[in-house]
């Protein structure tokens, strides 16, 4: 190219980068973007440790079986892993690329949301070091399952609804739509938020908010986001419904209930408890702020009440209590104030936790951790998927030949069959399971004269002659979870076809 075309050229890109640069500023200050880059960079090195977890390899079979809706979720979660292997491959890192850009997305929120609470520069810093370094943040974005979105679709629709009620940017309404509606598409566990929000501006006497034909307008397109999952539910018999009070009966025994309330503390970081704290209070002291308050009490009062065995179900509010005690801490500091025990205190808490939180320790060490599967239940389930695929390979490959020709494999979780399915796929006959989609899918043309069973015999025993335990899989390493101590057995002398009495063995949860 010619000098005297270059010239223009190279001031029309460094133009673009000044106009890029400059609105990234306007959204938060540098900092805050290096505390989100640090985020998503810490993710992305540890996303190859250990292996998939349960609910990544369920959405990667059913990615592959793409659907508006599935018994136990909306599809957005399955799309996106189905997305991320077809551009990256079909690894544990791979799958994890989009949930580690989504940390990014909540901590710069976050920042966003302390500015619209007319946070300054340090303010807005002290709350994404806050939710950078929350175990709830780094926890759910190492793992491609639906928390870490639906944290991403909690803040955006809350900061797009401060943005409208508070300081009257009517238009606010159209982005908290949007994001409202795909977190529909992720969970619909965002319906509370919504409803908590609504029910809070009638009581502290906002009701004029729902005169703002902006305020339908984003309603409007949430609910056309949300209408192929709708529709997918309403053809299939509404089975989320189902899922939502199975759910409930698993979650709501006395160590729930007992456990529920120690666990915000430990969700949020103990670090930054007195950022959360601040916030709280800021929220219910401030007029203007105080409807937030409410939403936020009666969010913690649903899932304290009806299902204490998730609690971080109130997470989504994180980023709104971080960012509002952000701003009164900063307030109470004045302009000379020193800041510094506040921006120190999440990344030192982070530091003495990070064992417990992502996968640093090499594998054998996990089995050293005392209570490590109570700690991190969702860390240990990403150990050991692969030997168990072998193990039941072993007790297939021992079968006589007679019996290989007609088998097939029923496990009790969706966890082993997707394992199965993964690394088995060339090794096994027909995987299938009664639980959650496995049972929509069914059980197709597979063989059951004799069945290799993963995990307890107790749903087919009534309907074969014989169960005989062929094998106890032990995970590595000695690592406990869920899947460590599985019997595997073989099941024989079926008294009608799978389709007979599949229905009896359908189980959600």
């Amino acid at each position: 190219m010619p000098a005297a075309e270059a010239a223009p050229a190279c001031a029309t890109i460094h133009g673009v980068r000044r106009r890029i640069a400059e609105r990234a500023a306007r959204l938060a200050p540098g900092p805050v973007w290096l505390v989100a880059a640090a985020v998503v960079a810490l993710e992305l090195a540890v996303s190859a440790r250990y292996g998939f977890h349960r609910d990544e390899l369920y959405f990667v079979v059913a990615g592959r079986r793409a659907a508006f809706g599935y018994v136990d979720q909306p599809p957005l979660a399955p799309m996106l892993t189905r997305l991320a292997t077809a551009l990256f491959g079909t690894s544990p890192s791979a799958v994890r690329v989009f949930p580690a850009l989504a940390a990014g997305g909540v901590v710069l929120t976050t920042a966003v949301t302390a500015r619209l609470l007319d946070g300054g520069r340090r303010a807005q810093l002290i709350a994404a070091l806050a939710m950078g370094c929350a175990p709830v943040t780094l926890a759910a974005a190492h793992l491609a399952n639906t928390t870490i979105c639906d944290l991403l679709a909690w803040s955006v629709t809350l900061a797009c609804a401060l943005n409208a009620i508070v300081h009257g940017r009517s238009r606010a309404w159209l982005g908290a739509g949007v994001a409202a509606g795909l977190g529909l598409e992720n969970k619909d566990l965002l319906l509370l938020l919504v409803a908590a929000l609504a029910v809070a501006l009638v009581l502290t006497g906002r009701g004029r908010v729902f005169l703002d034909r902006w305020l339908w307008a984003g309603v409007a397109i949430a609910v056309a986001l949300w209408l192929p999952n709708l529709a997918w539910q309403a053809t299939h018999g509404w089975p989320e419904r189902t899922m939502s009070r199975s759910l409930r009966r698993e979650h709501s025994t006395g160590s729930d209930y007992a456990g529920v309330v120690p666990a915000q503390f430990v969700y949020l970081g103990v670090a930054a408890t007195g950022i959360a704290v601040a916030g709280v209070r800021r929220l219910r002291q401030e007029r203007s702020l105080r409807f937030l308050a409410v939403a936020l009490g009666l969010v913690v009062a649903f899932v304290v009440g009806y299902i204490p065995g998730r609690p971080y179900y109130t997470d989504g509010l994180l980023p709104l209590v971080f960012a509002a005690g952000a701003v009164a801490i900063d307030q109470h500091l004045g302009a000379g104030g020193s800041a510094r025990r506040w921006l120190v205190a999440p990344p030192v808490g982070l530091a003495l936790s990070l064992v417990v939180i992502l996968p640093v320790l090499p594998e054998p060490a996990l089995a050293h951790v005392p209570g490590i599967h109570k700690l991190n239940y969702d860390l240990t389930e990403t150990i050991g998927w692969p030997a168990l695929t072998d193990r039941v390979v072993a007790v297939y490959d021992a079968l006589p030949a007679s019996e290989r020709a007609g088998a097939s494999v029923f496990t009790s979780n969706y966890g082993e069959a997707s394992a199965l399915v993964m690394f088995g796929a060339r090794r096994l006959p027909p995987v299938l399971s009664a639980h959650n989609n496995y049972a929509l899918w069914g059980p197709g043309r597979a063989a059951d004269d004799t069945v290799i069973v993963v995990g307890p015999t107790d749903q087919l025993k009534p309907h074969f002659a014989s169960c005989r335990q062929m094998a106890t899989f032990r995970s590595p390493h000695g690592v406990d979870n869920d899947e460590n101590g599985a019997p595997i057995s073989v099941c024989s002398g079926p008294d009608s076809p799978w389709p007979v009495f599949w229905r009896q063995l359908r189980r959600y949860g």
